[in-house]
């Protein structure tokens, strides 16, 4: 892990909460997609440090991540980010990672846990990879689908890319959209071949423990899923 000077080129609104932060660094920073990196305000107050997904692919010229601004501390500060403004980051962190000899992968993904998928998806594009990928995207409205325009484009320009967006709370207005949870019936209808499968789970502790048996219970082996918990996000 290294400490890197970044100044800001771009902030990007996904939703009405959701915010992405593009910046340059003075080096490089190398990572593999599915990392993520520190965010650092002021040393001398832990609150104003946060840990944040990638959401760029490590192709990419710049650096880009990605929260749901909330009225912390931290998420203030990131609100008031302008181009050109400097941060400082400490990275690259995290071992659930994408490896390009993965051949066939899933994603049981709720909310913000995206971020680091797109890192690894764009990777996917931008490399030209034949990975078999599966996402399943679950969010409580239609309007709280974090990169929706480029999930889509993804699929357009790549078919080993399927992405299924599931609303829990309401009926979607979207007839794309399932309405419904991700569970057994889902899986073993879209992803009969579950088991042959590296599967990727991001999110809160209890999203990640819920996903991770539901794995199990379909035939996933253990070392075939692959876990990061998003603490204190």
């Amino acid at each position: 892990m290294q400490a890197y000077k970044a100044r800001v080129v771009e902030t990007i609104q996904r939703t009405k909460d959701v915010m992405s932060f593009r910046v340059r660094t003075e080096k490089r920073v190398d990572f593999f997609p599915g990392q993520f990196l520190q965010v650092v305000f002021d040393l001398g107050r832990p609150e104003l440090n946060k840990y944040l997904s990638f959401s760029s692919s490590p192709t990419r010229e710049y650096v880009e991540f990605t929260k749901r601004l909330t009225s912390s501390e931290f998420s203030k500060r990131l609100r008031s980010l302008k181009a050109g403004d400097e941060i400082e980051l400490k990275a690259p962190m995290g071992n659930c990672v994408f490896k390009d000899e993965l051949c066939s992968i899933a994603f049981l993904i709720g909310g913000i846990g995206i971020t680091p998928v797109i890192s690894i998806l764009e990777y996917i594009v931008e490399k030209k990879l034949s990975t078999d990928v599966l996402l399943f995207y679950s969010n409580r409205t239609d309007e709280d689908i974090a990169f929706r325009h480029e999930l889509d484009l993804w699929q357009s320009l790549a078919p080993n890319i399927r992405v299924f967006y599931i609303v829990t709370d309401c009926e979607p207005q979207d007839k794309k959209c399932i309405f419904g949870r991700i569970d057994k019936r889902l899986l073993l209808k879209e992803a009969g071949d579950c088991a042959k499968r590296t599967f990727f789970i991001f999110g809160p502790p209890k999203m990640v423990e819920a996903m991770n048996s539901l794995c199990l219970e379909v035939g996933v082996s253990e070392e075939n899923v692959k876990t990061e918990n998003f603490i204190g996000y």
